[in-house]
């Protein structure tokens, strides 16, 4: 049996350049989500969505291994942000006032009946408090502006403010939707200076 690696089948999304932002068209993909708020570094609940959203999006790997014969590797960990004021993520980047969507994407065989199974199966075994806020849908996002993020997650900021006063006027582009991070390395193993993050904002034509 072939396990699928999507980051290799999805290499423009997933390994973009560190070097300089690239314009890609991201078809709509499907999903495991969950909906917060509040600084991921000391919210609880940022911690308990990622535990839920790992736990299903294993458990669905292996039922579609066992019951679908389809193998592949579990996607990262990505995240949608956004907040009143923009200016929070290029700025003073205060976490607190953060909404996020945390997700894991899911191969176009996977169905809702086979969501529901695998979120029983977890509701079983392991029950995490999350689990009640999880959804599973389709997300298109579209035209966007990317980029490879070397290092830590708080150096990120000058190359987003880059982006929205620089990259985006100058390719006449505005934004068209909430700033999105995949991320490609996990920090309990990876030194801070050595994470890897794309860094992606939907745009539109001005």
């Amino acid at each position: 049996m072939t396990k699928i690696d999507f980051k290799k089948q999805l290499k423009h999304l997933y390994q973009p350049s560190s070097k300089a932002f690239a314009v890609v068209d991201v078809p709509p993909l499907q999903f495991l989500m969950i909906d917060g708020s509040g600084d991921p570094n000391s919210d609880p609940a940022y911690a308990a969505a990622v535990e839920a959203l790992y736990a299903v999006a294993y458990r669905l790997k292996f039922l579609s291994k066992q019951a679908l014969g389809q193998d592949y590797t579990v996607m990262p960990l990505e995240g949608l942000w956004w907040a009143e004021d923009m200016a929070t993520f290029a700025g003073a980047r205060d976490k607190s006032r953060w909404q996020w969507t945390m997700m894991i994407m899911q191969p176009d065989w996977i169905a809702s009946d086979h969501y529901a199974t695998a979120c029983a199966d977890v509701a079983r075994k392991k029950n995490p408090v999350a689990l009640p806020l999880m959804r599973f849908e389709t997300y298109a996002e579209g035209l966007a502006l990317q980029i490879l993020h070397i290092g830590s997650y708080d150096d990120e900021a000058p190359t987003l403010a880059r982006l929205h006063s620089e990259v985006m006027p100058a390719q006449g582009f505005t934004f068209n939707g909430k700033h999105h991070e995949i991320y490609l390395s996990d920090p309990r193993r990876v030194a801070a200076e050595k994470l890897k993050t794309v860094l992606r904002q939907p745009v539109r034509s001005t």
